[in-house]
């Protein structure tokens, strides 16, 4: 582990980070792995970051297409568009607008 001191707008901050080897980002770990699908039939959207959900564009049983902005994500004081990795169908919708959401968290399924 090596530590940094990095300034954002003025503000200092320590940080840490861990370097990994080349097998544990070709293999992943259990701790950054996707979510696993609901029913193996649709593709997990998840959260990229810890934040609240500003608006949801979408409803279960919406069609989508790649690209297409499903949610804001709100992080940091920014809004941040999370957008379909796919074409497809919304076969689960797990949040609603105002819900806090972690890291990981499941938002929504496309299939």
């Amino acid at each position: 582990m090596k530590k940094y001191k990095v300034t954002v707008n003025g503000t200092a901050y320590e940080i840490t980070l861990e370097e990994i080897s080349a097998d544990e980002v070709k293999t992943g770990s259990a701790a950054n792995a996707p979510a696993p699908s609901a029913g193996g039939d649709g593709e997990n959207v998840t959260s990229p970051m810890p934040g609240n959900i500003l608006s949801v564009n979408v409803s279960n049983g919406s069609t989508v297409k790649k690209g297409d902005v499903l949610m804001i994500l709100e992080a940091m004081k920014m809004e941040n568009e999370i957008t379909s990795p796919c074409d497809g169908t919304v076969k689960a919708l797990n949040v609603a607008k105002g819900a806090a959401v972690e890291t990981g968290t499941v938002l929504c399924v496309i299939g």
